[in-house]
């Protein structure tokens, strides 16, 4: 399988099923990100800044009526696909005191925090170096719902989720606090498959590739003012549209162009940020003397990330246990274990409560079927196999209030 550029963009080859890390040629992606955002193609837009489109404050009144808020939807969507990537909406939040009184009520949870002695863990920084508040969206509406219904009342945060995902999409919410002093993070793409390690990332065929930006929508507000030295997110405008991308960015090549030529846009309290969850980028490194640079970072889902029934899938794993025990010693093949363990047991780590069930050695959590195969490898009795398995769902459960 190789990969060529076509018409300004990497495309794959009839036939490719797969993408491998060997097969990513840097020369192709940097054809894909070196496109120029024409601010012609985007009459709603402001401006173009850095290849990124600024979109300003009297945007919401133009969405007011059906038509013109149709007509800026299927201009964000153009700008997410065929466009840069990425879109910043100036005074997102016409009224700031509804952003700071969210800030309070985050401040308030991270004290919280640090009082119970229970103080979260981030992806990239190492503990206790910037101030994380995981679930922050069921927290605020528990704790504060008031300034729920304000902060999340805000229009221009539906009009681009219902632009990218359609109705009954799913907001989540986590509050980052970047502290003076903390680096910047490498680049990377989001969740889902930038949230898995390049073995794992591989195994997924190339279409589930192309479709996974689909799924969900990512976005910050900002708290406070980010100037550049605060460190504000570092992007690469167009490097969504290389399809091998979520290979690409564990390549060190890749992340030296990324360092070489990212673009980085001060931002006011009240602006938001939007992109593409295949954009490359990365928290620049907070080089001020004294910004606690705070931001809301959103991700909406498509309301079709859902199975159709739910099933008690602890239950199932309980009962097959033994069994799979039996099988394993009675010399059943390893591939029939595991197609078992596939069929029942819960393989993806996400969603979970992050604040008790935090990655360890990565970027995801122990899944339920990585435990069920642990503990078959170990042959762990099944009565401390479903101690293991409870204690694994309690962490997993959302606890607000």
């Amino acid at each position: 399988m190789s990969i060529t550029a076509q018409n300004g963009t990497v495309g794959l080859n009839a036939g490719a099923q797969w993408f491998h890390s060997e097969d990513c040629q840097l020369q192709d992606f940097v054809q894909t990100v070196s496109a120029e955002t024409r601010q012609v193609d985007y009459p709603f837009a402001d401006k173009v800044e850095q290849n990124v489109l600024i979109y300003g404050p009297g945007l919401q009144e133009r969405a007011d009526g059906p038509a013109g808020r149709r007509a800026i939807q299927a201009e964000l969507v153009r700008a997410l696909t065929e466009g840069p990537g990425i879109v910043v909406f100036k005074g997102a939040f016409a009224d700031t005191t509804v952003v700071d009184r969210a800030t309070a009520a985050f401040n308030r949870l991270i004290d919280a925090q640090k009082a119970a002695g229970t103080a979260a863990g981030d992806h990239f920084a190492k503990p206790g170096a910037n101030d994380r508040v995981w679930g922050a969206l069921d927290k605020l509406a528990v704790a504060e719902p008031r300034v729920f219904a304000d902060y999340y009342g805000n229009d221009i945060l539906a009009l681009i989720s219902e632009a990218w995902l359609g109705p009954n999409y799913q907001v989540t919410s986590q509050v980052n606090v970047v502290n003076p002093g903390g680096a910047s993070q490498t680049a990377h793409r989001d969740y889902h498959l930038g949230f898995m390690g390049l073995e794992e990332a591989e195994s997924y065929p190339a279409h589930v590739h192309l479709l996974s930006p689909a799924l969900t929508l990512q976005g910050a507000v900002a708290h406070c003012d980010m100037p550049v030295e605060s460190g504000p997110t570092l992007y690469l405008p167009h490097s969504h549209k290389y399809p091998a991308g979520y290979v690409a960015f564990h390549r060190p090549e890749f992340t030296r162009y990324f360092e070489e030529n990212y673009v980085q846009l001060p931002l006011e309290k009240g602006d938001a940020a939007f992109f593409n969850p295949a954009l490359f980028h990365g928290a620049g490194h907070n080089r001020s003397a004294g910004i606690r640079r705070m931001a809301n970072l959103l991700q909406v889902s498509s309301a079709f990330g859902r199975a159709m029934e739910t099933v008690d899938r602890t239950s199932m794993c309980k009962a097959l246990y033994p069994v799979l025990q039996e099988r394993r010693a009675a010399g059943a093949s390893e591939r029939s274990v595991r197609n078992v363990v596939a069929a029942s047991a819960e393989g993806y780590a996400f969603p979970t409560n992050l604040d008790q069930d935090q990655p360890i050695g990565g970027i995801a959590p122990e899944s339920q079927a990585q435990l069920v195969l642990r503990a078959l490898a170990a042959d762990m009795d099944p009565a401390a196999f479903e101690t293991e398995l409870d204690v694994q769902q309690q962490r997993r459960q959302a606890q607000v209030g």
